[in-house]
């Protein structure tokens, strides 16, 4: 049980931080303020972070762990061998988590440069990683030849710019639920692969959890 309310713990300082960053900017935010929205004194922060560096640093790197763990699980999911429902899941998986998370997304992006070199560095490693898991879902496809691949590389970083700018204007109750943008989406990057079938794919799937 202790075990566990560590970890929940831990897990709200990190919710309760990511809110005030996104709100008030990384610099403008102290420890005292984190502690007080997490129900916290502030000495107590520090059973579970060794600074605001060391904090900004879990957030940026368990939002890139845990969309890297729902995506592979949505892939997981798909019972077809075909290459591109493989993928068209992995987007999926990857549109709605970039709109579930928008604060932790935006911190992830406007926030890099606040961290010391090494913890940078390894965000951007996690971050590389993940873009690779993407690029070979797609390397695949164009193996099958359902799709047209250019340069995966570069279609891959055109997906995650589509899934950064949903995460920059979607809120819950607009024109367009959330399932209807990931289709569109979704619609719109198996186009730019040339996906024969594109439109017929992407319409109807339900939303990746």
């Amino acid at each position: 049980m202790a075990g566990s309310a560590e970890r929940n713990s831990a897990q709200v300082i990190r919710d309760e931080a990511a809110k005030l960053f996104f709100e008030r900017g990384y610099d403008a935010t102290t420890l005292r303020q984190v502690a007080s929205a997490a129900g916290l004194k502030v000495g107590s922060l520090y059973n579970h972070i060794g600074s605001k560096e060391d904090l900004l640093q879990q957030i940026m790197g368990s939002v890139i762990d845990e969309l890297l763990e729902r995506v592979q699980a949505c892939v997981a999911e798909v019972e077809s061998k075909d290459p591109v429902d493989r993928l068209q899941a992995a987007l999926a998986g990857h549109l709605t988590f970039h709109a579930e998370r928008a604060q932790q997304v935006f911190i992830g992006n406007a926030e890099l440069r606040s961290l010391p070199q090494e913890a940078r560095e390894n965000v951007v490693k996690k971050r590389a990683e993940y873009e690779s898991f993407l690029a070979a879902l797609v390397d695949e496809a164009g193996k099958a030849k359902l799709a047209e691949v250019i340069d995966s590389k570069i279609h891959v970083y055109s997906f995650v710019a589509q899934a950064t700018h949903v995460a920059g204007w979607y809120h819950p109750g607009g024109r367009l639920s959330l399932n209807e943008i990931v289709e569109i989406y979704t619609r719109l990057a198996l186009r730019e692969l040339n996906v024969a079938d594109a439109d017929e794919r992407a319409v109807g799937k339900a939303l990746a959890k």
